[in-house]
């Protein structure tokens, strides 16, 4: 399966700043029709606003709360494409004080989120055989102590997208699952990480990859080093047909 953003609509969670923000600008002037942006707070959409006018639609929704996701999706009934990107990042080693809490913030946020935003919009999505893209990441695949509870929430996380890509993939429905290394974000620098790429590589690696069918997309260079390492595991495990 493969699609294109071209005249699609998609919503974007997460859209307000960082990577989210590339992506909205990236479907915009890739030729979508409309870009929903799904954030807990609309006032902070008024520079994407201001700039692509009645291309964008600001949308409250708190990854944390169902009832918000639900209230949404019965607002709009028009979604070819949804971007999960929300995200929290709650630097914790698995010995810290604070471990715990970390590891529930960012389960909440990253995993729980996911269920939530899919469950939600998978009618719109099977209807018209559209996408869903889950923000990943490097440390999906490989833990770092000082992000510990952050890999264990992407962790689990990419643990539901492959479960989605098999479900959804009888309906129609394509699934990418993202795993960027260090991007120059608020949340990169949280996390002590000074120097990472652009968040419009990611953007341009989403655009391409779902045009080209893609399950994983390793979108910028030391997310690469990891595809090359993964590739065959995947192609026998991962996105191999196993019933055989």
């Amino acid at each position: 399966m493969s699609i294109s953003i071209e005249g699609k609509v998609a919503l974007v969670t997460g859209a307000n700043r960082g990577i989210g923000k590339a992506i909205v600008e990236r479907f915009i002037t890739g030729g979508a029709k409309k870009v929903y942006l799904a954030v807990r707070n609309t006032e902070t959409t008024t520079e994407l606003a201001e700039k692509y006018g009645e291309k964008v639609i600001a949308l409250k929704i708190d990854v944390t709360q169902a009832q918000s996701i639900e209230a949404a999706a019965e607002a709009i009934q028009d979604l070819d494409i949804l971007v999960n990107n929300a995200g929290v990042l709650a630097p914790a080693d698995p010995l810290s004080d604070h471990v715990e809490d970390s590891l529930k913030q960012e389960l909440e946020v990253n995993t729980f989120g996911l269920v939530r935003v899919a469950k939600a919009f998978a009618p719109q999505l099977e209807r018209n055989k559209g996408a869903l893209v889950q923000m990943n990441s490097v440390v999906s695949l490989r833990t770092f102590p000082h992000v510990s509870t952050y890999s264990a929430s992407k962790a689990a996380s990419y643990a539901i997208t492959q479960a989605l890509r098999e479900t959804f993939q009888e309906r129609g429905v394509q699934v990418l699952s993202v795993h960027p290394g260090p991007i120059n974000t608020d949340m990169a620098k949280q996390a002590g990480l000074e120097d990472g790429e652009s968040p419009s590589a990611v953007a341009e690696g989403i655009v391409t990859a779902l045009k080209n069918g893609d399950f994983h997309l390793f979108p910028d260079a030391m997310s690469k080093t990891f595809e090359s390492a993964y590739q065959s595991f995947s192609d026998s495990v991962i996105t191999a047909d196993l019933s055989k």
